[in-house]
């Protein structure tokens, strides 16, 4: 099982960014995909996960400037971001859950984590 994140970039506050997460190892439909993120100093934040049963959005604080995608057959989930501020400097993750689950949830334990990618914003 694997996952590798791509995509982080130093960007001037108001722009955009597309985040990839390249999963392997396992069928990524069948399992949990989430997305977090950690900021120098700060604990970890849950952003958004995408699961068989739908997507599931942490926290409304981004407001609507978060979005979770899926290419199927590049076995990928993007974290697309708009309307990018300081305050989204950030290392930013992906993780899977409910590997081998029926029914994998966004809300139980992750179990596979990738190696992170960066993101910073200026102003």
């Amino acid at each position: 099982v694997q996952l590798v994140e791509s995509g982080g970039d130093l960007v001037q506050a108001g722009g955009s960014l597309r985040l990839s997460c390249i999963c392997s190892g396992f069928i990524f439909e069948e399992a949990a995909i989430g997305w977090f993120r950690q900021a120098p100093g700060k604990e970890r934040e849950s952003l958004l996960c995408i699961s068989p049963s739908g997507t599931t959005n942490y926290g409304d604080s981004r407001k609507g400037r978060f979005t979770i995608s899926t290419d199927i057959n590049r076995n990928t989930v993007y974290l697309n971001v708009t309307s990018l501020e300081p305050e989204d400097t950030a290392d930013y993750y992906c993780a899977a859950a409910g590997l081998g689950d029926e029914f994998p949830s966004c809300y139980e334990g992750f179990e596979a984590w990738g190696p992170g990618t960066q993101v910073a914003v200026f102003s």
